[in-house]
């Protein structure tokens, strides 16, 4: 808290100094561990093809007599609006646009743009991403329930280092980590602020201010600092269902009204080129060797993930009681994966086909107006366009306050003493504290001095965050042949 509020103060007294400071450090980052990013990111998709087909799939986690808390459906819906429910809203109708228009300038001529955008958008947004958040959880929850360990990040390493040594360092790793989350939370919720903000102002006419701001704020942390202290069972539970079923209908309303015909071959032209291309994409060699490319995208996204991962994953890992290793492969990986492939194939396919087809408009708006104007712009094309904004509106606070409710837990846990499988809630009054400081410091940002610079911060967890990944790694891998340890 201490680490957030000093860097808040340094962003107000010094904006461009304070930016430059931490995109600097990013480059630094991301110059020299680039490929560690790109391996790590990797084997955690082998890993996760492993697992499923190994032997410790069958191990319960909770051990043979644990019953789960959360059927099925309220579990796949928790996971998915945990992870990047948020983040597909803007970016799955936004990010297709630079890559059709900006690609790496290691592509060989006459490479397709629709494919390789589209590929691009899966490797950003499925399989790897969802693996880079599945391992460590699958470790917590095993070292949490049935090795009984104590709710912090360094249970995640229970294969490899013994409870008694990890006590000296867990405590500044769990610091540094809930960090990341909490300057990442707020930077995300600062960009939601001003996308309602200018949804409201295309409705309404009002102008947009800090008190417009500021009451969105407070109605989002609101929403999720309560929410988060109903309970595990409550609040996310209805929440996620909820959001889930938005999600579905939204998928459906663009098929309806937008190039359903085009969609289809948009998706096998980027499934083709996502199988061709998957290792070289992954590991940034070959067509995919162009550093500054790949560092203001691939590598800057594995970062991304692993800095949100680790913390995440604790709530993630909470929630898997009473299922099996290969279930939890299942529902934190496949079905969230294939999901994002449905779903990106429909709103990044409709904002390719409108770019090509409606005069680049798309591609003017958002160099123009930003990455929140796209969607707002394919939705004014469709019959009931004012209707289908207040619908996409509710999504993205509802969403935000979902992913929030989860995260605000996860925090509240590291920060209470004393957790166990059967004292698992942190205190209320703990999760409001969080709660509000993620929302001041939102505000903060968005009336003074901008979100960039906290944001950028935020990535800068994912330098720990990989070194703690890659143990996470290590330990996963000697469970697979030890299995014997967590029955």
């Amino acid at each position: 808290m201490i680490l957030l509020l000093t860097a808040l103060a340094f962003s107000l007294w010094g904006k461009d100094e304070f930016l430059a400071m931490v995109n600097g450090a990013n480059d630094w980052i991301l110059n020299h561990f680039d490929k560690a990013f790109s391996y790590t990111s990797f084997f955690m998709v082998l890993l996760c093809i492993t697992i499923y087909f190994s032997p410790i799939g069958k191990v319960k986690i909770g051990g043979p007599e644990a019953k789960p808390t959360l059927n099925k459906y309220r579990w796949f819906s928790i996971v998915l609006c945990t992870t990047i429910a948020v983040g597909i809203l803007f970016w799955g109708s936004a990010e297709p646009l630079y890559h059709l228009s900006s690609p790496p300038d290691s592509l060989p001529p006459g490479t397709d743009p629709i494919g390789f955008s589209m590929s691009t958008m899966y490797m950003h947004w499925s399989f790897t991403p969802y693996a880079i958040y599945t391992i460590p959880a699958l470790l917590f929850a095993l070292g949490y329930y049935n090795m009984k360990q104590r709710f912090s990040l360094g249970t995640m390493l229970f294969p490899i280092i013994r409870n008694k040594d990890r006590n000296w360092w867990s405590v500044p790793l769990d610091n540094i980590c809930l960090f990341a989350l909490v300057a990442g939370m707020s930077a995300s919720l600062g960009a939601g602020i001003l996308s309602i903000s200018g949804g409201i102002q295309k409705l309404s006419g009002l102008s947009s201010g800090s008190l417009l701001t500021g009451a969105i704020a407070l109605i989002i942390v609101l929403s999720f600092t309560i929410s988060a202290a109903t309970g595990l069972l409550k609040g996310i539970r209805i929440l996620s269902s909820i959001n889930v079923v938005i999600f579905i209908l939204l998928v459906l309303a663009v098929i309806i009204l937008g190039p359903a015909s085009e969609l289809p071959g948009y998706m096998l032209r980027g499934l083709k080129e996502y199988i061709i291309n998957f290792i070289p994409h992954s590991l940034s060699t070959g067509n995919f060797s162009d550093k500054e490319w790949t560092h203001s995208w691939t590598t800057f996204y594995w970062a991304n993930w692993m800095a949100w991962a680790p913390v995440s994953a604790l709530f993630l890992g909470r929630i898997a009681y009473g299922y099996t290793v290969r279930q939890f492969i299942i529902f934190n990986w496949l079905i969230p994966a294939l999901f994002a492939i449905v779903w990106m194939t429909v709103f990044s396919g409709t904002s390719i086909y409108q770019e090509l087809n409606y005069g680049h408009l798309l591609g003017k708006s958002l160099h123009e107006q930003g990455p929140e104007s796209v969607m707002y712009n394919i939705v004014h094309t469709f019959p009931f366009s004012r209707l289908f904004i207040i619908v996409f509106l509710f999504t993205m606070f509802i969403s935000y306050v979902t992913a929030a409710d989860s995260n605000t837990e996860a925090m509240s846990g590291i920060s209470t003493e004393g957790l166990s499988p059967d004292n698992p809630d942190p205190p209320g009054y703990i999760k409001y504290i969080w709660g509000a400081l993620v929302g001041v410091v939102a505000w903060v940002m968005v009336s003074f001095s901008g979100i960039s610079g906290v944001k950028m911060l935020s990535n800068l967890g994912g330098l720990p965050a990989l070194f703690l990944l890659i143990l996470c790694c290590v330990g996963m891998t000697i469970l697979i042949f030890r299995r014997k340890q967590i029955l």
